[in-house]
């Protein structure tokens, strides 16, 4: 199972590695893959690109319009390199974090197992509170049908006495 896991992250790593796209390489089909650029705007960027290739992402920025600094981080998140560069102050892909190692991972899963008992027995809980009111409830009737029936035997007690001089 671990085996198979850790070749799936190998997998979406290589996938990632191979899904850069360089500004300067790219055709207009590889731009319009990327999230974030259009027709438009990969138009815009062949166009530029024809005058010169990009130096480097403020080049790419300063030439072409419809890319901010705002844009170029996302479209670097997405995948687009200029020289192979991703644009500086992008966050990192996600499938570029690394993997959590074995015991992380028993870790997280340990802590989740607890959470989810945890949960099921507070689901419980109610239900043991409610049959242990009821238990509680009918000792307690218990209690008073005893106290009832020990109240008539003692007053049939004191009335026999009672009864018995009374004939005399």
């Amino acid at each position: 199972m671990l085996k198979k896991i850790l070749a799936i992250l190998a997998m979406l790593y290589a996938m990632s590695a191979f899904a850069a796209v360089d500004v300067n390489k790219a055709s207009a089909a590889d731009l319009d893959s990327v999230k974030g650029i259009g027709p438009a705007i990969s138009a815009k960027i062949i166009e530029e690109r024809k005058k010169g290739p990009f130096k480097d992402w403020n080049d790419l920025v300063s030439r072409v319009k419809g890319i901010g600094e705002t844009s170029a981080a996302k479209l670097s998140e997405a995948g687009l390199t200029v020289n192979g560069a991703a644009y500086p102050g992008a966050p990192a892909k996600a499938e570029a974090k690394p993997a959590k190692t074995d015991a992380k991972a028993a870790a997280a899963d340990d802590k989740k197992a607890k959470v989810d008992k945890k949960a099921k027995e507070e689901a419980k809980a109610p239900a043991a509170e409610e049959k242990k009111a009821k238990a509680e409830e009918k000792k307690a009737k218990a209690e008073e049908k005893k106290a009832k029936a020990e109240a008539k035997q003692a007053k049939a007690s004191a009335a026999a006495p009672a009864a018995s001089a009374a004939k005399k």
